[in-house]
Formats: C-alpha cells, sequence, structure tokens
C-alpha cells in the first residue's frame, strides 16, 4: 500500500499508471493490495502465495503451509478459529474485492503454492482477469519466458 503511495508521489511516475505486480509471496501481496486500492490500473499475480490456506494446508506438505497442519495437529479443536484468523491475510478474499485487469500464472506442478489455491483465487478475481496455465512447471511457473505476456498486458492497460 505504501509503496503505490510512493510510486504515485514520485516526480517521474505518471500516478494514473500505476500497476502492482509480483511473485509467489509478491503475487500475493500484488492481489493485497490490488484488493485494498482501487486507484491501481492492473495487477499481476505470478504463482501467487498466501492463497486459501486450509486448502493448501491440507494437500501440501511445503513449507510454509506445513507448518499450519503442525500446529492444527496439536491444536485439534481450533481449526475454524485459525482459518478465520488466516482469513484476514488470504489472497482469496482480496481477489473477490479488486477490480483492475488482472494477469495470473500458475504451475501445476507447483507444491509450495498449489495450482488450486492460485485457481481459487483467480476465480474469485472481481474485476477481468486471465490465466497462463504452465502444465509442467512448478513454482518457477513461466520464469522469465512469460515476461512477454506480463510487458504485453501492462502495455495494454496502461493504454500503450
Amino acid at each position: 500500500m505504501r509503496a503505490v503511495d510512493a510510486a504515485k508521489a514520485h516526480t517521474a511516475v505518471d500516478a494514473s499508471r500505476v500497476a502492482v505486480l509480483g511473485g509467489s509471496q509478491g503475487g500475493g501481496l500484488a492481489l493485497a493490495v490490488a484488493g485494498l486500492r482501487d486507484d491501481v490500473v492492473a495487477a499481476v499475480a505470478d504463482v501467487p502465495f498466501l492463497c486459501h490456506y486450509r486448502r493448501a494446508s491440507q494437500i501440501t506438505d511445503a513449507g510454509p503451509y506445513a507448518e499450519i497442519a503442525r500446529w492444527l495437529s496439536g491444536h485439534r479443536f481450533r481449526i475454524d478459529e485459525a482459518m478465520e484468523t488466516l482469513s484476514y491475510f488470504d489472497g482469496v478474499n482480496f481477489a473477490a474485492r479488486a477490480t483492475a485487469p488482472a494477469w495470473f500464472s500458475v504451475g501445476l506442478m507447483d507444491k509450495i503454492c498449489p495450482s488450486s489455491t492460485v485457481f481459487a483465487a483467480y476465480h474469485r478475481y472481481a474485476g477481468p482477469a486471465q490465466i497462463e496455465v504452465f502444465t509442467y512447471n512448478g513454482h518457477e511457473g513461466g520464469a522469465e519466458y512469460d515476461l512477454p505476456r506480463k510487458i504485453a498486458a501492462l502495455r495494454g492497460a496502461f493504454g500503450q
């Protein structure tokens, strides 16, 4: 949120054309900012982390979701309480508030950000959204090979 404020205040930046972009944790944060602000023109969320905690903690033993499962295994009767708390930070809920055009990516073999958690955020996204699926990739998703698609998307969002 503050980074967008700083970018918009900079004299070299056209404040009407600011987008948020990130991968993994940065992708989850891009969703959060897009959901909390109505003044970004686009969002790019590559293999976004921090989405659908309940599902992720049930299907992957990769960290840090494994930490949630480990904690819940010792606190058997606090699952609903824990999931309610985590929902305040869940990219799925931020996506449901976001209206700027968005571009997602997902690696179907990603154990860190399981594809179903990314699809949950994508399907809840309130604005127009597209997703690029990398069938045989993990957490790297499209890596640098996906850069031309993202640049083209941002150019379109900026009206270039």
